[in-house]
């Protein structure tokens, strides 16, 4: 095993609207945010998409390899390269519309992982989502395998299809991460605590529940750990959750916690230092949300922080 990140998921265009008007167009894509920001932080990551060969494909490619994030071979052959309109309201907070396909093929050739993180789209759009999950079986015995459901429900047609595709990854996981508002979509009859510690008895070791303004809170089988958000001037909240997610498997890293021969010592961690990895994660995510876009912090900005 080596010391590599493999992330598999979308990488877009994000079409930014404001007041009707478009003010600029990002690469944007839940797991392609975790995928910089691991980079960013100096590691070494590879990241498998479906974008196309065309100007905007390029664009995400060149991003990529600014961070220093190797692109898998044969994730530039899409028909055209996704795009997502976000439009972002008073608040800050953006609402998104897509153009997407999403389609995997064959076995990455990369080497075998410490980590396997996957999420969003990639988990429950058609076709691609079968090849996600057969990937992750694939990996899961040498492997941690973190997640992140990101619920888009702009793309789901089949609610209850997509939430049993959601609890089967959640399944496969050691460490998940989602948002209140993605377990209010899940589930609006059960409050976050219940369905996170129903996940947690599902399989993972960690399940961590971001709750913008209200922090954020984890459960493990020591118990559960809340900590509060930081506070900051938020410029707008895209790619929050990604920066999170992002400080949660660095943090986790940090503590060698990560790679299929930790599994017994990460499914035992203690409350204590459970809860300084959600420090580190809501640290991420409020030097981003203090910035304009999904623009995720290098080390130097969380020192800063």
């Amino acid at each position: 095993m080596t010391d590599r990140a493999l992330v598999i998921g979308e990488a877009l265009i994000d079409i930014v609207q404001r007041d009707g008007q478009v003010t600029g167009e990002h690469v944007g894509g839940s797991p392609l945010n975790v995928a910089i920001g691991l980079g960013r932080l100096g590691r070494d990551v590879d990241f498998l998409t479906h974008i196309g060969d065309d100007e905007r494909g390029r664009r995400i490619v060149e991003y990529v390899k600014a961070s220093g994030v190797q692109l898998v071979p044969g994730s530039t052959s899409a028909a055209r390269t996704p795009t997502a309109s976000a439009t972002i309201d008073e608040n800050g907070s953006a609402t998104y519309t897509f153009d997407i396909e999403w389609q995997l093929t064959g076995t990455p050739e990369v080497s075998p992982p410490a980590v396997v993180h996957t999420g969003s789209i990639a988990g429950f759009l058609d076709p691609g989502c079968l090849a996600t999950a057969a990937l992750l079986d694939a990996y899961r015995l040498s492997t941690t395998i973190t997640y992140d459901p990101n619920v888009r429900p702009a793309l789901i047609v089949d609610r209850e299809q997509a939430i049993s595709r959601i609890d089967r990854l959640v399944e496969k996981a050691d460490v998940v991460k989602a948002s209140d508002e993605d377990l209010r979509w899940i589930d609006p009859a059960r409050t976050p605590e219940q369905i996170a510690q129903a996940w947690h008895e599902s399989g993972p070791s960690i399940v961590a529940v971001t709750m913008g303004g209200q922090g954020a809170f984890a459960v493990c089988a020591a118990g559960i750990v809340r900590v509060a958000a930081r506070p900051v001037e938020v410029i707008d909240t895209v790619g929050a959750g990604d920066s999170f997610m992002t400080g949660l498997i660095d943090a986790l890293w940090s503590l060698e916690l990560l790679g299929g021969d930790r599994r017994a010592a990460l499914s035992h961690i203690d409350v204590d230092a459970l809860e300084g990895v959600l420090q580190a994660a809501t640290l991420a995510s409020a030097v981003t949300v203090a910035r304009a876009g999904a623009d995720l912090p290098d080390r130097a900005a969380l020192r800063l922080g």
